[in-house]
């Protein structure tokens, strides 16, 4: 499974069936996008380096983006961000889960949904 930026975001929070939710998977990615946005959402190099140790320590690999993740996610920029409102780290996000062939897991499923060929587990804190 895929896991997006907000996924994160939860388990900072302290939100239990987030960190129950990782726990489970047993092979757990993220896209290159997810792992700038997470370190750019940091404050300092110490939150920098807590984020690094916490991907290794759970396994996490990091799908590297590639010309076709890059080419489909112009295709859903040219097919949903007008009708949508699809944001291009969201594009890079659910184009490395489909050229991954992996579920993609966010709470923010409305972002995700109208995409077509995209896997998306919806999570619900």
């Amino acid at each position: 499974m895929i896991f997006d930026t907000d996924i994160f975001i939860w388990i900072q929070r302290g939100n239990p069936k987030a960190a129950r939710l990782v726990e489970r998977e047993q092979e757990r990615f993220i896209s290159a996008q997810t792992y700038l946005e997470l370190l750019q959402g940091a404050a300092n190099k110490l939150q920098h380096e807590y984020t690094k140790q916490f991907l290794k320590d759970f396994g996490f690999r990091t799908i590297p983006l590639s010309g076709n993740i890059g080419h489909r996610a112009t295709v859903y920029i040219e097919e949903y961000s007008l009708s949508h409102g699809l944001r291009a780290g969201d594009a890079l996000i659910a184009a490395t889960a489909a050229e991954s062939n992996l579920v993609l897991c966010s709470s923010n499923s409305k972002h995700f949904k109208p995409i077509r060929d995209l896997k998306l587990k919806a999570f619900n804190p």
